[in-house]
C-alpha cells in the first residue's frame, strides 16, 4: 500500500500545481472586482485608509445616488445606460446574424476563391482600429450619421473575428443533415434559419456575449461620434463623471459597479452556452 501511494504521489503533483495556479489567477482577477464592490458602499475616508478595510463600517447609499444623479443632478446616467443597451444589443444582434451567414457560406459552400476570401477577411484582424478610425469617422461624417444611433451601430455590425468563429464552428456541422433537408425540398434560407441557427446555440451565444461586452466597453468611437449628451454611452459617462471636480472615489466605484451589472447578468444567463462554445476553436481544428 505504501508503494502504491508513493507511485501516485508524483502524478498528483502536476494536478495540484495547476489548481493552485488557476486559483491564484482567479484571485488576481476577482480582487479588483471585489474592491470595486466594497468601495462602492464605503464613505470616501474609509476607501482612502490604509490598510484597506474590506468590510465597510456602514453602507453609504449616497454613493449610488451621486452616481445616478451626476454632479449636476441631471440623472443623465439612466439615458446613457439605455443608449449603451440599445447600441450593444443592436450590434450583437446584427453581428451574430451577418457573421453566421458569412461563416456558413465559407464553411459549407464550395466556390472558386473561397479560401482567398476567408484569408482576406482574416487579414483585417491584423489592422488596428486606430489605423482606420479617422477614415471611418470621415465616412460617417460625410453620410450624416454623426450624433445618431446609426453612426454608433452600423460600423460594427460585422467583424472578422465573428466570421472566423462561426466558420470554425459550422465546419463541424454534419453535411448529411443539410443534404437531407435539401432532398426534402427545403430552401437554403430555410435550412439556415431552421436548422443551422437553431443548432448553433453555443457559438451564437459566445459571439453575442463577446460582442456585447466589447460594445458596452467601447469608449473611443462614442467619444468621436456622439457629441450630444443624450447620445452618450456608459463609458463616456464614466469618463465625464471622473473628470468632474466634485466626484469622489465612492461615487466613482458605484458608477463602475452599476455599469458592470448588465454584462454580469448577461454572462450568468448565457454562461452554459458560453462554456459550451469554448470548444469552437478546438472543434474547428480537428
Amino acid at each position: 500500500m505504501t508503494q502504491s501511494l508513493s507511485k501516485n504521489t508524483p502524478s498528483m503533483v502536476p494536478g495540484i500545481l495547476i489548481k493552485v495556479l488557476l486559483g491564484l489567477a482567479a484571485l488576481a482577477v476577482l480582487i479588483p472586482m471585489l474592491f470595486m464592490l466594497t468601495a462602492s458602499f464605503m464613505p470616501v475616508m474609509e476607501i482612502r485608509k490604509m490598510p484597506y478595510r474590506w468590510i465597510p463600517s456602514h453602507i453609504a447609499w449616497s454613493n449610488f445616488y451621486r452616481a445616478v444623479a451626476g454632479n449636476d443632478n441631471s440623472f443623465v446616467f439612466i439615458r446613457n445606460v439605455m443608449n449603451s443597451l440599445i447600441v450593444a444589443s443592436s450590434v450583437s444582434f446584427f453581428t451574430v446574424v451577418f457573421c453566421a451567414i458569412t461563416g456558413y457560406g465559407l464553411a459549407k459552400f464550395r466556390f472558386k476563391g473561397r479560401n482567398i476570401v476567408f484569408m482576406a477577411i482574416m487579414m483585417t484582424m491584423m489592422i488596428p482600429f486606430e489605423t482606420i478610425m479617422v477614415p471611418l469617422y470621415m465616412v460617417v461624417l460625410n453620410l450624416g450619421l454623426q450624433n445618431t444611433y446609426r453612426g454608433l451601430i452600423v460600423p460594427f455590425i460585422m467583424n472578422a473575428f465573428g466570421v472566423f468563429m462561426m466558420r470554425q464552428y459550422l465546419q463541424t456541422f454534419p453535411d448529411d443533415i443539410l443534404d437531407a433537408a435539401r432532398i426534402d425540398g427545403c430552401s437554403e434560407p430555410r435550412i439556415f434559419a431552421k436548422i443551422v441557427m437553431v443548432n448553433s446555440g453555443p457559438a451564437l451565444a459566445s459571439l453575442a456575449i463577446l460582442t456585447f461586452r466589447q460594445q458596452w466597453d467601447n469608449l473611443i468611437w462614442p467619444l468621436m461620434v456622439a457629441h450630444e449628451k443624450r447620445l452618450k454611452t456608459i463609458p463616456t459617462y464614466i469618463v465625464s463623471f471622473a473628470e468632474e471636480k466634485f466626484a469622489d472615489e465612492g461615487a466613482m466605484m458605484a458608477v463602475a459597479f452599476l455599469a458592470s451589472i448588465p454584462v454580469i447578468v448577461m454572462f450568468i444567463t448565457l454562461s452554459k452556452y458560453f462554456v459550451m462554445g469554448s470548444a469552437v476553436y478546438s472543434a474547428g481544428k480537428e
